[in-house]
């Protein structure tokens, strides 16, 4: 399989945003027909799920597929059929891994595991270019801050959880060790890091652009406003979760600029990006989405979805080929103003809660989880703050008392250090979504 460089990809990229709508829909449909016949040829598992389906058939007659799928025919699922769960378990014990190779060809990357059992993806190299090529043709949504980025300085800062075979994590590591001499000009930071470790080191580094969950930029903001934090990014590029209108315009307010986000995915990289309309317009020369109801059958435009049925036509190592995911969205196909002719989206996302104690400190809900995530036994969980700093948190695990006492200690731990004493216990309940929203949290902050 040949593989696309990063030079082509960006000559490819921007070849695709001139082209016109027919054009680009045209290019897209060449490149699903190559996807698909690849599979169907390289893995063991597509070989299989598409007999006697009609190569010429739409996409929409195709079977789709799941995390759950992908689990348990992880060894027949690559088109590189070396590529076995124990070898890629065996390379994710090691955590120094993270950002390296997996067999010097492939990135290897898990979902967070936000609805249940994580995902894992491989990157190879056309993957990873076309990623990047998207990221530096169409994830600014306004020109000039780009400009604004590279005058202050182009030194960028990533700030998510650093724990982890996670995308935001696993890229940057990976431009850091491609490209060492970038070092001073990027910087990754772990979001779990306590409050003061954070400010001292953005107060030292001087970013010029930040990228972060909304959540955790909410309470640096609040720091920048009492004096503590002195910083004047160009731009801030929030992902992870849902930006909110109102969190955006105080960002925008404390920090003077630009505040934006992207709609990306493990699976899909970035799918779909912002415009200055706040819309989703999707990459849909590398990436179709269907917008679906429970089952998988299409939702008319302007309606919100059940989930996404995502095709990554960018990925040969690892087939997303209508695979599942649980982002509600609603597709439109009237004009955005902005001018760009792609479809666009807008997305739920997601929505857990900043808790604030009763000394009036503030906690984003993504390091919280992060520390839940990689508590080793625990399937499912869910924390929920309650009056007087009681937080009760819920599992699903194997042994649900040890994973309990781990969870606590580790908990606890990350409080103390930015100064919150709260008691943590136990519950008898299992984790559940919402039962009016069917929208589950992880982090749930107490009512007001």
């Amino acid at each position: 399989m040949k593989q696309i460089g990063l030079l082509r990809a960006l000559a490819l990229t921007r070849k695709a945003n001139k082209m016109s709508n027919q054009e680009r829909i045209a290019l897209q449909q060449r490149r699903l027909k190559e996807l698909i016949a690849y599979a169907r040829k390289n893995s063991s598992y597509f070989s299989k799920l598409y007999k006697g389906i009609d190569k010429d058939c739409p996409l929409s007659e195709y079977p789709t597929t799941n995390k759950a799928d992908m689990a348990k025919h992880f060894d027949e699922w690559f088109t590189d059929r070396s590529i076995t769960r124990d070898i890629v378990d065996s390379f994710m014990s090691d955590l120094s891994n993270v950002g390296k190779k997996l067999n010097g060809k492939y990135l290897v990357y898990t979902t967070s595991g936000s609805t249940g059992t994580p995902c894992i993806v491989l990157y190879d190299d056309t993957t990873i270019n076309v990623s990047s090529a998207i990221g530096v043709l169409r994830s600014f949504a306004r020109k000039e801050d780009m400009r604004l980025f590279m005058q202050s300085g182009g030194k960028a800062l990533a700030l998510f959880a650093d724990n982890g075979f996670y995308l935001e994590s696993g890229s940057g590591k990976y431009q850091l060790r491609k490209m060492p001499w970038k070092k001073r000009k990027m910087k990754a930071l772990d979001v779990r890091k306590s409050n003061s470790e954070i400010i001292a080191l953005l107060n030292a580094y001087q970013p010029s652009m930040i990228g972060c969950y909304p959540s955790a930029m909410e309470i640096l903001a609040a720091k920048q406003e009492k004096g503590n934090l002195h910083i004047r990014p160009a731009m801030i590029m929030t992902g992870g979760e849902k930006l909110n209108d109102d969190v955006r315009e105080y960002l925008s307010k404390v920090f003077g600029c630009y505040v934006q986000t992207n709609y990306s995915c493990t699976e899909g990289g970035t799918v779909a990006c912002e415009c200055t309309e706040r819309h989703f317009h999707i990459n849909d020369d590398w990436i179709i989405v269907e917008a679906v109801d429970e089952n998988n059958q299409p939702v008319p435009f302007g309606t919100q979805s059940a989930k996404v049925l995502l095709t990554n036509l960018a990925n040969k190592i690892c087939p997303i080929i209508r695979f599942e995911i649980t982002d509600r969205i609603i597709l439109h196909k009237e004009p955005c103003a902005c001018g760009n002719s792609r479809p666009w989206l807008t997305l739920e996302g997601r929505t857990d809660d900043i808790l604030v104690f009763g000394n009036g400190i503030k906690f984003a809900s993504l390091p919280l989880y992060a520390i839940l995530k990689e508590v080793q036994g625990i399937e499912r969980f869910q924390l929920i703050q309650h009056e007087n700093d009681r937080l009760e948190l819920w599992l699903i695990a194997k042994n649900k008392q040890e994973q309990f006492a781990k969870a606590k200690q580790a908990i606890e731990a990350h409080l103390r250090q930015n100064g919150v004493d709260a008691k943590i216990y136990l519950s008898n309940s299992d984790p559940s979504a919402d039962p009016i929203s069917g929208k589950f949290k992880h982090v749930v902050a107490k009512k007001s």
